[in-house]
């Protein structure tokens, strides 16, 4: 289970990989060659393959190529044991996701001393991001089966607290975010099944330690790499050679790197929100058994009485499990609509209801096409897509023509679904906000708010009938979670696309020449969550820089944006600025905003060959516009 199994076989990758890097002296175009690389990346690849992935990809791109949509990462691996065999699969995990890594191993064993020494090469490396990696043996150095229970409870606590000061030396350090990976369950019982009655088993300490340090890390605002999870679903043995340990210290086996590194790749993924967002189902043969056209409702596999149904019954709870954590749900089934829709209000056995689906497509059109208007109808990049089927034909046109989509390889067991979805990370988060439990009944509000506007004959009619109100407050701790996910997630309606770690927004916070802003919009038909995000600085010539200034695209065309305009202003004036200087920074993604600045009266400045641009508005000739919307401080 080691092995990427999610992934598709590529038949022609050993070729491909050739073709990638056949002659060094010829010249490629660098976006093409990513793009190939990026492709390989998502094969189903061993440790050998992944390593000559590496190889080729760091020939190819010693430095990040240009117009890249992720935000390079220079990762430190500090650890206590050997380490280089991972570092091949992390770059290449990176590489499945669109990101560039470079990746530093401290010499062996000196983790602590390189962090302690600002001449080392860790500090000439400058990381953005650090992985604390020790190994079992290291962490229960000095725990015998001798121990007592007072004298095995001391060396948890010393052995936690040596790992904070750690955390504390690498965030003081660096400022970067913080892995810590869990410690493997690698040691062996000595009394045998009742092991927890044993104060000093290494068993039973490595647990507890683990349980330790996530406790700590939830304090500290530290990630876990819950390497002890995996491996105890895998068995330990496809993890970990004790013959590899004593030859050449590699606690993590060479065969379990690519998921090693695949586990590492989706948390720089999702510290730059690159999570997908949204799963696609397929419906027949897929949330239930059979074909409901076909079958009808009494003869489609689904609920109690079969294995089979039992099974489609346990992806549908999964599915809806994922939808309570924030994951939207979108149907894209060849079918007749009604057909598609008989099961979902009248079948007992179906866990998934209309109401959990954001987005519900049942037609005879192609699935890519389909999956477009669920990308757009659902206002969400189509790169924040997953769509499982179980029919090889539709997963592979799927990958053909919409090559951004996600599209695990399953069978045709469907209790094999579930497990790819669980398996392959897609949706890797690091923390759930209120925002995300209710993302469904927010998408359910929007088509309320469509309905009532194709119901309103004028655009000031519907926006008076919206009832909205929009709540501002300034950042807090309380909010602080959201926040960051909002600025790391945040792409399309993102005028610099610049990322903040907690670390960065509790600095704002400080700041007394800088204000932060979140803001909630409620209306008629519910709440919207938190929508925007704004961040201003004072600048020593009393211009006020909106260094940040974000918002969800599903708020667009309500007045949001010249309300918070207004915000902003009174916020600026209250620091003492003279003008506003707005800063456009393009993207890939966030083109819909290029003339944001200009559409609310500011003056263009200057343009950069980037195609970006840098706006003034003078606050005293500022106007505050009026908007249907009421304003409340939070």
């Amino acid at each position: 289970m080691t092995e990427l199994h999610w992934l598709p076989t590529i038949a022609d990758w050993r070729p491909r990989l050739r073709a990638l890097g056949a002659d060094p002296g010829k010249a490629v175009d660098p976006g093409k060659a990513w793009d190939e690389a990026v492709a390989l990346a998502n094969g189903r690849i061993n440790f050998v393959l992944t390593n000559a992935l590496d190889e080729a990809s760091r020939r190819l791109f010693p430095t990040p190529p240009a117009g890249l949509a992720t935000k390079p990462v220079r990762l430190a691996v500090l650890g206590s044991s050997t380490l280089t065999h991972l570092l091949p699969a992390i770059r290449v995990a990176g590489l499945r996701r669109g990101i560039w890594v470079e990746a530093y191993e401290n010499d062996y064993g000196q983790y602590l001393q390189e962090l302690s020494d600002p001449d080392s090469a860790l500090y000439a490396f400058q990381p953005t991001a650090v992985l604390l990696a020790f190994d079992a043996h290291h962490l229960t150095a000095g725990v015998t089966a001798a121990l007592d229970a007072a004298a095995a409870d001391a060396q948890l606590t010393e052995i936690v607290a040596h790992v904070r000061e750690t955390w504390t030396r690498a965030r003081d350090a660096f400022k970067a975010p913080i892995l810590q990976q869990a410690a493997l369950p690698i040691h062996l019982p000595v009394l045998g099944s009742n092991e927890h009655r044993l104060p000093g088993s290494r068993v039973r300490f490595v647990a507890r330690l683990n349980e330790a340090l996530r406790a700590a890390a939830e304090a500290d605002g530290v990630d876990i790499l819950a390497v002890d999870e995996r491996a105890t679903r895998d068995g330990i043995a496809r993890w970990h050679d004790a013959g590899l340990w004593h030859r050449s210290k590699q606690e993590v086996a060479p065969p379990a790197a690519p998921l090693y590194g695949d586990l590492v790749g989706r948390w720089m993924a999702a510290k730059q929100g690159r999570s997908f967002k949204c799963l696609v189902l397929d419906l027949d043969n897929t949330v239930w058994g059979g074909v409901i056209g076909d079958d009808g409702l009494e003869g489609i596999a689904l609920g109690q009485g079969s294995a089979l149904g039992e099974a489609y019954v346990a992806f549908q709870d999964y599915a809806r499990e994922l939808a309570r954590r924030g994951i939207i749900l979108a149907v894209c089934s060849k079918n007749d609509e009604a057909n598609a829709l008989e099961p979902f209000e009248k079948h007992p056995d179906m866990v998934l209801k209309r109401g959990d689906i954001a987005s519900f497509v049942a037609n005879w059109s192609n699935k890519a096409d389909n999956i477009r208007a669920i990308a757009q109808e659902l206002n969400i990049g189509i790169d924040s897509l997953v769509f499982v089927d179980d029919n090889p034909f539709e997963r592979n046109l799927v990958r053909q023509e919409l090559p951004m989509v996600a599209v695990p390889e399953v069978s045709d067991d469907p209790t094999s679904y579930p497990l790819a979805l669980a398996d392959a990370g897609y949706f890797e988060g690091l923390a759930v906000t209120e925002e995300d439990r209710e993302r469904t009944a927010q998408y359910q509000g929007n088509r309320a708010r469509e309905a009532l506007k194709s119901a309103t004959t004028d655009l000031e009619g519907y926006l008076r009938g919206l009832e909205m109100e929009l709540i501002v407050r300034p950042f807090d701790r309380i909010g602080l979670q959201r926040i960051v996910q909002l600025i790391n997630k945040s792409n399309q309606f993102n005028l610099t696309t610049k990322r903040y770690t907690e670390e960065d927004v509790l600095s704002v916070m400080a700041d007394p020449d800088a204000f932060g802003l979140q803001l909630r919009l409620t209306d008629r038909f519910g709440d919207n969550g938190v929508i925007a995000i704004v961040i201003g600085r004072l600048q020593p010539d009393k211009d006020l820089t909106i260094d940040t200034w974000l918002m969800s695209c599903r708020v667009l065309g309500r007045q949001v944006e010249p309300t918070t305009l207004n915000l902003i202003a009174a916020n600026a004036q209250r620091l003492g600025a003279r003008r506003l200087v707005g800063e456009y920074i393009p993207t890939k993604k966030n083109g819909m905003v290029k003339e944001h600045y200009a559409k609310l009266g500011f003056t263009l400045m200057e343009t950069t060959p980037e195609g970006g641009n840098r706006n003034i508005l003078d606050l005293g000739t500022f106007t505050p516009a009026e908007t249907f919307i009421h304003v409340v401080e939070g």
